[in-house]
This record gives structure tokens, sequence and C-alpha cells, in this order.
């Protein structure tokens, strides 16, 4: 069957039965990726190819239990916990995505499937999107910063891919349900998981209001190895991947990697210099990643130069930053006047976002006045 071949049923037969393989194989593919096993070459073998290399033993049970697969089950397990199954020969399946021989048979989807569809042009031509990512353990002006560049980017239109892990992607992702969208997040577990639990009422946001994905079936729990494969779709996803924030060894590092592979083009913000944290993105720039210092820089990127300005769109700002903007207002200094040392510090990264999002700026002396 082609990869545009019109189909009845949806997911057609052969793509569920991918995509249960896939799951079935998922400690498997754990052994793989532990012995340094290139995860795409794996994920592009064809069924029969993929059970002989890693079914082992058992390759013999498994390749019977596939071919008496319940498709008509699967499509209607998958209905009832409430998610999308678009696979390849599927109008929605995202063009950018298709086009790799390691592309996810099927994704699975919770939230909105309209922003599926309006990935689904062609690399060329289709809706911009970028992908944002980074450390899980940010500096504060960091991860402040993904937040920001995550909103300017979907207040101009940019669909903002990410991975919603707590840090640098989960802030990228609040940043652009502030502007209202777009954003998509692409899990390595099934997408009606909140995974990491920290981060459980972003994950309400986005299938409530945007677009939770993943290539693993719902249900289907954490695997280290989904996470380098997750990482492949989020590069593939977007037209350039910004690094806001990572070590030398990070997963953000692999999903540059992947965007490159893919033609794609790269950009990192400048970190503290010799700093262990920024020392991966700070490198990146050193091998010709484009600085990114403000969202209009990420636009560039994504729409090349001569884009339209980015738009001012009024912040819907969380609780606490309508409570420091207010004390701004009133002429206090919440940093000095908090009760607790942790408390100034949460102060502090709060002033910052509000620096970013041109509310308040510094004032002689240290503090913060509102912005004119």
């Amino acid at each position: 069957m082609s990869a545009l071949e019109p189909v009845t049923t949806l997911p057609c037969d052969p793509c569920a039965r991918r995509a249960w393989l896939i799951a079935a194989l998922a400690g498997n593919l754990e052994y793989a990726w532990r012995s340094r096993r290139p995860l795409r070459d794996v994920l592009a073998l064809p069924d029969e190819t993929l059970i002989a290399s890693l079914g082992g033993e058992g390759a013999s049970s498994l390749r019977e239990r596939r071919e008496g697969v319940d498709t008509a089950g699967l499509r209607a397990r998958w209905a009832a916990a409430g998610v999308a199954a678009v696979c390849r020969h599927d109008p929605r399946y995202p063009e950018r995505l298709r086009t790799g021989p390691d592309a996810p048979a099927v994704l699975f989807a919770s939230g909105d499937p309209s922003l599926l569809t309006g990935l689904a042009g062609s690399v060329e031509g289709g809706p911009p999107a970028v992908a944002i990512v980074g450390t899980r353990r940010p500096l504060p002006e960091a991860e402040a910063f993904s937040r920001f560049l995550g909103r300017g980017m979907a207040a101009a239109g940019v669909t903002v891919v990410s991975g919603m892990a707590m840090g640098i992607d989960a802030a990228a992702h609040r940043g652009a349900l502030e502007a209202g969208g777009p954003t998509v997040a692409v899990l390595a577990c099934g997408p009606e998981r909140a995974y990491p639990l920290s981060v459980a009422a972003v994950h309400r946001r986005l299938v409530a209001e945007q677009l939770v994905v993943s290539e693993l079936p719902p249900g289907t729990t954490p695997w280290r190895w989904a996470f380098p494969a997750r990482n492949r779709i989020i590069a593939a996803l977007g037209r350039a991947t910004v690094v806001v924030e990572a070590a030398e060894r990070s997963g953000s590092l692999i999903t540059a990697d992947f965007a490159a592979d893919l033609g794609r083009d790269i950009g990192a913000v400048p970190g503290r210099a010799g700093s262990p944290r920024t020392r991966g993105s700070n490198q990146l720039l050193a091998q010709g990643a484009a600085v990114i210092l403000e969202p209009a820089d990420a636009l560039d990127l994504v729409l090349g130069e001569g884009r339209a300005p980015l738009p001012a769109v009024p912040p819907r700002l969380e609780p606490r930053l309508q409570a420091l903007l207010a004390a701004v207002l009133d002429g206090e200094s919440p940093a000095a006047s908090a009760p607790t040392p942790e408390a100034a510090d949460a102060a502090r990264v709060g002033l910052l976002e509000l620096e970013l999002l041109g509310l308040v700026r510094r004032a002689p002396g240290g503090g913060h006045v509102a912005a004119s």
C-alpha cells in the first residue's frame, strides 16, 4: 500500500498492527537502545525484520500474535480512550513526519485534532512550526525566557512543538498557552498520560485547548528509549529547532542532531559562559547555530527575513504574575518585602517573566516599575 493510497478504515490494518507491535516490543526496544543500537535504524525496520531482529526466542510467538491482532478491536479501544489514531495513510498525518523511513505508523492524539491537520502541509509550504527544547532543570532566567519565547511564537501563529518535560519544555508550552496557542506536545508514553506528574496541569490544558501526540498507544507507560524516539518526532514537526538551555550531554542536543539530519535550521539561546548547564547550547552556537535573543530571532529562523512584526497580544497572566504586577503598580518591591528567601527567589523569577513580557522594567536602585 502506497503512502497516499486511500483507505476506507483508518487507521488501516497494517498501520494498526505496526503500532501494536511497537508497543509489544517496548521492552526489547529498551534493550536495543541500551545496547547502543541506532534507534532510528531499528524503528525503520519492516515488521518481519523488526520481529526477527528483536524478538529473540519469542519471535515466532510474537509473529503469530501480530497476525492474530483484532485491528477492529484496537480501533475501538483507542476510540474508547478518547484518543484519535492517525496513520500514515490519513490526510491529517503531518507530511514533515511522513517523509522519514522511521516515521511512526500511527500518531495517537489527545486534544484538538485540527492542530494536527494544520501540520499536515508540505515541508516547504506547510504552516510554520518551531521546536523549543531544553534541560529539565534550567536556570530561572532560562525557564522564564522559554516561556517568553513560546508565548511570542504562538502569538505570531507559529505552532510551538515540545516534549512537555518539566523545565524548558513545559515553560514553552505554558507561554504558548498564555498566547492562546497553537502548541503541540509529543510524549514518550500514551498521549492520555500526564508524564511527568509535576506538569499534570500543563497536560490537562493541552488536552483541553491544544494537542498532545505520541507514537505509543493509550495505556503505554514511559520507556527510556521512547524519549530519544519522541525527539525525532519533535525535530521533524518543526521547521526549526531552538535549544534554550542544555548541558553537554543532553536529550535536547539529540533533538538538534535529528533536526540537522533532516536539514532543519538550528537556533540556540546564549547561556552563562563556563556554566555546565549551558555548555551544550553554547557549543551549538560555536558550531554555527543561529543566535536567539528574542522571539523575533526565532521567527526569522522559521519564516526567513522580512517576516511580519510580532503582534502585540495582551498576556493572559497567571494569578501569581497578576499579584506581582499589581504590587509593582502600587509602588512595592515584591522581592525585597518577601517574608522568606524562597518567596524572594520566586518573586525575582516572576519579575523576570514580567520583564520579558514587556510589562515591567528595572528601575535605578534595582527595583521595578511599570513599563511605559
